[in-house]
């Protein structure tokens, strides 16, 4: 994977609950890591096709795997002011370099 395909940024996200001195729980998001990274969107080509277990996905992230930080399908991530949940996270080739991660992309409920 070469650094020009890697042209978004994006972040990672933890979601956590936090209890206040009232007792009431509330969710809070913590940024985990940022990063470079390849985005590329659901399409009819061959390649989604054969993902066809994972058709609610409808994006597709490669990045280098950060160090000491372990990726999850509870993280969330945040590409451009879109958030994705995380469906599958996949390790390239086995080398332990490269993630493959499929994510939904959480719409916003209007008001």
């Amino acid at each position: 994977m070469s650094i020009g395909k890697m042209n978004s940024f994006i972040e990672i996200h933890e979601e956590v609950s936090i209890r206040d001195e009232e007792g009431f729980v509330s969710k809070q998001e913590l940024l985990v890591t940022s990063m470079r990274a390849y985005k590329e969107n659901q399409h009819g080509s061959e390649a989604w096709k054969n993902r066809a277990s994972f058709s609610e996905a409808s994006s597709l992230f490669r990045f280098r795997k950060p160090r000491g930080i372990e990726i999850t399908t509870d993280l969330i991530i945040v590409c451009k002011d879109q958030r994705y949940n995380i469906l599958s996270v996949e390790d390239i080739k086995e080398r332990g370099m490269y993630m493959e991660v499929l994510a939904q992309r959480i719409a916003g409920s209007k008001g």
